[in-house]
């Protein structure tokens, strides 16, 4: 009693009955109990009766009976007039050995503070989110009206010189736009490859394809997930080569073309690659001179500590994008 009584931490001695032997200080101030009438009286009984909780006594009882103990028990006490707690109870029954006399010691902790603090974070964090899927949204339709302008203007400009820049910034734009989109959706910490690198060739092919018949673009990808930041510089290098293909590889081809975006990991190790059909590198012919699609992949790859290399996919071209040997 003395050491219950004497306690700074919120603690209720019971007996057999779940009556109150004795209370602490602590306890009557926390929860507002008078302590010359809180014992000898039923837990269920004490304040308005916000202490009659079923699923409580229920446990308490166990606990009396030897069969359990309650151990980080979460509550809600529902007091008219004043804020609901949120509480975490324990009870432990008591050996004395020398007497049959049952005693359970209950002590409460109130956690309202840090349970309120934790939905306020969590409520932060989902407004975030949403302000960002709105920003990244807004900036994937900026993007789109920007390559649709430059588009407009190559087509009333006169210089091929400049109709060609033009083209090739609307290029540009469009890959920035696509990969925009996929970030759009894609708010996860961990990104699931397969469906970030299916969703965007479905993407690119909708946006930049317009004879399905003439490419078809496919991607085999296993089931590596990646933080978002290595997902990002991935996505580019993807978004970078497609385009390239697309306005390159079937400059000749009225059907039957096709690129296959492909990767897989093993331990660290991982390849990536994209492969068309197309009418391949020009041969016995000096290599053209890298262009700003080539540095951009360049670049990214050095981020990823990788290496790309072009491949004469016969037919076709292949450019793999490769950190560490995967197995193949």
């Amino acid at each position: 009693m003395a050491l219950v009584e004497s306690s700074k931490a919120p603690l209720l001695l019971l007996d057999d009955d779940v009556v109150v032997v004795g209370a602490s200080a602590s306890f009557c101030n926390t929860f507002n109990l008078d302590p010359a009438t809180i014992a000898n009286r039923r837990l269920a009984d004490l304040g308005a009766g916000e202490w009659d909780v079923p699923q409580l006594n229920s446990l308490l009882r166990a606990t009396i009976g030897g069969a359990a103990e309650i151990d980080a028990y979460e509550m809600d006490l529902v007091r008219e007039g004043k804020a609901t707690c949120r509480l975490i109870l324990s009870a432990h029954k008591l050996d004395y050995f020398d007497t049959e006399k049952v005693r359970v010691v209950l002590a409460a902790t109130d956690i309202t503070p840090t349970r309120l603090a934790e939905k306020q974070k969590d409520d932060l964090v989902r407004e975030k989110q949403v302000l960002l899927q709105e920003l990244q949204h807004r900036v994937a339709n900026s993007l789109q009206i920007i390559a649709s302008v430059l588009m407009q203007s190559a087509k009333r400009v006169q210089s091929d010189e400049t109709r060609l820049h033009l083209q090739d910034a609307h290029s540009r734009v469009m890959s920035i736009a696509m990969l925009q989109k996929q970030l759009a959706v894609t708010q996860l910490k961990s990104v699931e490859l397969k469906t970030y690198f299916s969703d965007l060739c479905r993407s690119i092919a909708a946006s930049m394809i317009d004879d399905p018949n003439r490419i078809t673009l496919e991607a085999v990808v296993d089931s590596t997930s990646t933080n978002s930041d290595v997902s990002v510089s991935m996505g580019l290098i993807v978004t970078e080569l497609v385009i390239n293909a697309i306005k390159h590889a079937f400059l000749h081809q009225t059907t039957g073309g096709k690129i296959i975006v492909s990767f897989n990991s093993d331990e660290g190790a991982w390849l990536l690659s994209v492969t068309d059909n197309g009418s391949g590198m020009p041969v016995g012919k000096k290599q053209a001179k890298a262009g700003l699609g080539t540095g951009i992949v360049e670049a990214l790859a050095k981020q990823l500590d990788a290496t790309v290399a072009v491949i004469d996919a016969n037919p076709g071209t292949r450019v793999e994008v490769r950190r560490g040997q995967p197995r193949q």
